[in-house]
């Protein structure tokens, strides 16, 4: 905090005594009320997403006072319009060229999403997301060239536009971006590869008031290393403590980031002000993501937030954003299967589990109001099929390529399903995605059917799509099942097996093999 108002007041320095009082106290109220609240992250890669004004009321209704975008989408800042949320809107990597190369189109891009939203008193905007994690590894430095100029043009794009005192500019950064060889926290400091960069990009924040933003995944160390303590990534361990030279940590978030604060501290930075971009824990896809575990997680870390207990290094309130509001069905899953169940509710808005997100005494999440859904029918493999139809294996492996298989396979949610059960999923699954299509659930030789009663087993739940319009692209786009395009998805994507899934294996050649 005290970084952030130390770089307000100094360009404030040549005033006149009164008016540098005024503005600094206002300015002060402005930093103190921008991060104040539990903020979440919304991100919108769902094939049925929820209408933004149903979404608007969910925060509301859970007491959010802050959100993070990964966009500017002016349907959904218009309906933040007079939320009494703040909003921190963002900015695709895939921008980052065009903005690093032409002030002027850093000049149109804030006038377009930030400027026009707060002139007409519209949503109120506190933050500029410039890109999102764009020193990942995987990303074979593909932005390494473009953020740090981006994100000056964005700033000098706010100055321009009178708005630079209101709006900070950041970048959302893995934890990856800082490093310890020995896992001590007193040991981090910006990664070799990128540590030139890293202090320029820590000097602009600090030269303009912005905070350090960091994404932490506890769920992403259990899941990485086999051999990372369980108790370790949540709050409530005393197991497996970590001393670093007498300072005692008991959780790895904890250590995480003050290995951040150890690498800003060594570089001359260290009361530069830290944001949690997204914390979370996912519910399916994985061993280590269940209700549970998530539950456990998020209301570990609330009663952390709520408490103003903070880090050995960094004591009092935590400014984060929760990851995340909703679940999304449409997300890449080459991270890993959990990537589509990070939501604290469920795609129809739904709550997962209960979780005190205000005071410690406050219970449950609120779920979406007057959410519409489709007909209570389910699409299953039809009884009379059998198992060892040639078209089985084909047939499910269409379904889950164009909808979402993610909650099958060892230690999901629907791990005890047997071969017919998981076949039923995958069937399901599409036919809900294309919006319970009459094509959507004939698949070839009869091997599936239309009822009435619900398939759901367990913790497995075969889930009825909301009502809305469906954003699916790709093969079936709510067009149904054609055998026509199956032939062709077959030869030229799955030549010898056609779909290995969390163990779920089946010949595409007619031997009729499964082992689910």
């Amino acid at each position: 905090m005290g970084g952030m108002i130390k770089g307000v007041v100094s360009t404030r320095q040549r005033q006149q005594p009164l008016v540098v009082t005024l503005r600094c106290l206002s300015i002060l109220q402005l930093l103190v009320d921008s991060v104040s609240g539990i903020g979440v992250n919304w991100g919108t890669q769902a094939t049925h997403p929820l209408p933004p004004s149903t979404v608007v009321k969910m925060l509301r209704d859970n007491g959010f006072q802050k959100v993070k975008l990964f966009d500017a989408d002016s349907a959904t800042l218009n309906a933040l319009a007079n939320s009494g949320i703040q909003v921190m809107v963002g900015i695709p990597n895939d921008m980052l060229y065009n903005l690093a190369n032409s002030e002027q189109a850093a000049d149109n891009w804030v006038a377009k999403n930030v400027s026009s939203h707060i002139s007409s008193g519209g949503a109120d905007i506190r933050y500029v997301a410039v890109g999102n994690e764009p020193f990942l590894s995987s990303y074979n430095g593909s932005f390494l060239g473009t953020t740090l100029p981006a994100l000056r043009n964005i700033q000098s794009a706010l100055t321009k536009a009178g708005l630079s005192t209101r709006v900070k500019v950041t970048v959302p950064l893995n934890a990856d971006v800082y490093e310890s060889p020995t896992n001590l926290p007193s040991d981090g400091d910006f990664r070799s590869d990128i540590h030139d960069l890293m202090l320029s990009i820590v000097k602009f924040l600090s030269d303009n008031g912005a905070p350090f933003t960091v994404n932490i995944y506890p769920f992403i160390s259990l899941y990485s290393d086999p051999n990372f303590p369980l108790g370790f990534a949540f709050f409530a361990n005393k197991s497996f403590p970590l001393n670093d030279g007498g300072t005692i940590y008991y959780n790895v978030f904890d250590a995480n980031h003050d290995t951040l604060i150890w690498a800003l501290q060594k570089n001359g930075y260290g009361s530069l002000p830290v944001v949690i971009g997204e914390i979370g824990w996912p519910t399916d896809g994985d061993k280590n993501a269940n209700l549970n575990y998530a539950q456990q997680f998020n209301q570990g870390f609330m009663d952390s937030v709520i408490s103003n207990k903070g880090t050995p290094l960094r004591p009092g309130y935590v400014d984060a954003y929760l990851f995340s509001l909703i679940d999304e069905d449409a997300k890449s899953i080459q991270p890993g299967n959990f990537e589509r169940h990070w939501g604290l509710f469920y795609l129809d808005g739904q709550p997962k589990y209960a979780v005190s997100l205000v005071t410690a005494r406050s219970k449950g999440l609120a779920p979406a109001r007057d959410v519409h859904y489709l007909a209570r029918q389910w699409c299953i493999m039809s009884p009379s099929a059998s198992l060892d139809d040639p078209q089985v294996g084909p047939s499910v492996s269409y379904a889950c390529a164009n909808a979402d298989c993610t909650s099958l396979g060892f230690g999901t949610s629907c791990e005890n399903l047997d071969a017919q059960g998981n076949i039923s999923y995958a069937f399901n699954s599409y036919y809900q995605q294309n919006n319970q299509l009459e094509s959507a659930c004939k698949f070839p030789n009869n091997l599936s059917v239309v009822i009435n009663s619900d398939p759901s087993a367990g913790t497995c739940k075969f889930r009825i799509m909301i009502q809305g319009q469906a954003v699916i692209s790709g093969a079936g786009g709510g067009k149904g099942f054609s055998r026509s395009s199956l032939v062709v998805f077959i030869l030229v994507f799955f030549p010898l097996y056609f779909y290995d899934f969390l163990g779920l294996k089946l010949k595409v050649n007619g031997l009729g093999f499964c082992d689910f």
